[in-house]
């Protein structure tokens, strides 16, 4: 899973997302770092309601929060999400050396990030594309 910083990183870039079964997220912000949670249809759901969409709590009844807006918890996307954000620019992962390389070809020139891990590296390449850095 990547890191909070880069998922912060990521969302701050515009990175947007829709909660589906099987997402991981974070309720940052209120000492929860460390606890990822994943959408389910049986303990954790999205709901949408006409003041906007919320991700319910469902049978949690020894935990007081039974939802939270979606906007309040972050994202954490998978290696596989990430490389599907990538798109047509994704070109190929590398290992070398220990580290992996997230090779893109943007407008014709080739760009790569990389990382200790390939999740990152593949969200350190998204972030290239959000930002140009």
């Amino acid at each position: 899973m990547i890191s909070v910083d880069l998922a912060r990183r990521l969302r701050d870039a515009g990175l947007k997302w829709e909660p589906q079964a099987g997402d991981h997220f974070i309720i940052p912000d209120r000492d929860m770092d460390d606890d990822v949670f994943v959408v389910s249809t049986m303990v954790v759901d999205v709901h949408d309601f006409p003041s906007g969409r919320v991700i319910g709590f469902n049978g949690t009844v020894e935990w007081a929060l039974d939802s939270i807006e979606k906007e309040k918890v972050l994202w954490l996307p998978t290696e596989a999400q990430l490389r599907e954000r990538l798109g047509g620019t994704f070109s190929q992962l590398v290992r070398q050396d220990g580290r992996y390389i997230v090779v893109l070809d943007v407008d014709g020139r080739e760009v790569t990030r990389e990382a200790d891990r390939a999740d990152e590296a593949y969200g350190r390449a998204l972030l290239y594309l959000a930002t140009g850095t």
